[in-house]
């Protein structure tokens, strides 16, 4: 039976009280490789489904550019709110099914009040809900996680995180797929990426793109070793193949949205792009039939 969960996260606060105490955060327990992953520093409860976490985004992550003064990547805010979802999964919600998983992703950035960093680091507080709950046979099967996050007192950033189980195809191949002959990575900075190790499409005869990683065991996309690539994986890949296609730079991408309709091969997926009126859409294909579909949203000029 699956409906719309009518119980409450665990460990409500008592009447009158807005907020508890701080609940430190551990690398190990965010399912982190190492603790450079580490991006969520803390959480605490603000209401039943409401809480308020603080960032910390580093100046020298690996996707950020090598520069004195840094924009943060965009996917940065989106890897937070994957870490702050693990905490809420492990620490404070009903028990999850064991295919629920990150299937979608959207976020939104204000260019006008986006945090520039020129030292170690920028703290960055966020606001937390939890939405759109739905429980079978007593697990949750799919929710969402929403993030506002704030620099010097004002909304720069939102994202949210949409978990649920992926449908399999007939004839799934999540470990990779045949890869095309003459495959050829462009430059990271074509692409919007920090280095070269970072870039994850790569052209095909007739200008075609595909996804495949330079390197597959990057902690940031493919921390746990899955079978198939995450939601973030899919739509930097989105995103470096929007840059490529139609130019602008990393700091340009002021919108982002994945959606996963079934698992997504660690490489060989191709990746069909077409420009629209502030950016770009796009549509992930394995072996011709479409797996995920996003867009990318860039400035007016």
């Amino acid at each position: 039976m699956t409906g719309t969960a009518t119980f409450e996260i665990r460990k409500s606060a008592p009447p009158g009280v807005t907020r508890t105490a701080e609940d430190p955060l551990s690398w190990r327990g965010l399912g982190l490789d190492s603790l450079a992953g580490m991006l969520a520093l803390s959480l605490r409860r603000l209401g039943n489904r409401s809480f308020e976490a603080d960032c910390q985004w580093p100046r020298l992550h690996p996707l950020n550019e090598r520069d004195l003064a840094v924009t943060h990547h965009p996917l940065i805010m989106a890897e937070s709110t994957r870490q702050i979802a693990a905490a809420l999964r492990g620490r404070r919600m009903p028990p999850t099914a064991r295919g629920c998983e990150p299937v979608g992703v959207r976020l939104g950035l204000d260019p006008g009040s986006r945090p520039v960093e020129r030292g170690a680091a920028t703290d960055v507080p966020a606001r937390v809900t939890v939405s759109d709950m739905e429980v079978r046979a007593g697990e949750l099967v799919s929710f969402r996680v929403t993030a506002e996050y704030l620099y010097a007192g004002q909304v720069f950033g939102t994202c949210a995180l949409l978990f649920a189980e992926v449908r399999t195809i007939d004839g799934d191949r999540t470990a990779g797929l045949p890869r095309p002959p003459g495959l050829l990575h462009p430059a990271a900075a074509a692409v919007g990426a920090a280095a070269e190790p970072d870039v994850m499409v790569a052209r095909a005869a007739q200008g075609r793109l595909v996804i495949l990683p330079r390197d597959p065991g990057h902690p940031f996309f493919l921390a746990g070793r899955p079978r198939c690539l995450p939601v973030l994986a899919v739509a930097e890949a989105g995103r470096q193949a929007a840059l490529l296609r139609h130019g602008g730079t990393a700091s340009s991408v002021m919108g982002l949205s994945v959606q996963l309709g079934a698992p997504v091969p660690l490489s060989g997926a191709a990746l069909e792009v077409d420009a629209e009126p502030g950016g770009a859409r796009f549509v992930v294909l394995a072996e011709g039939r479409p797996v995920a579909s996003g867009s990318v949203t860039v400035p007016l000029p």
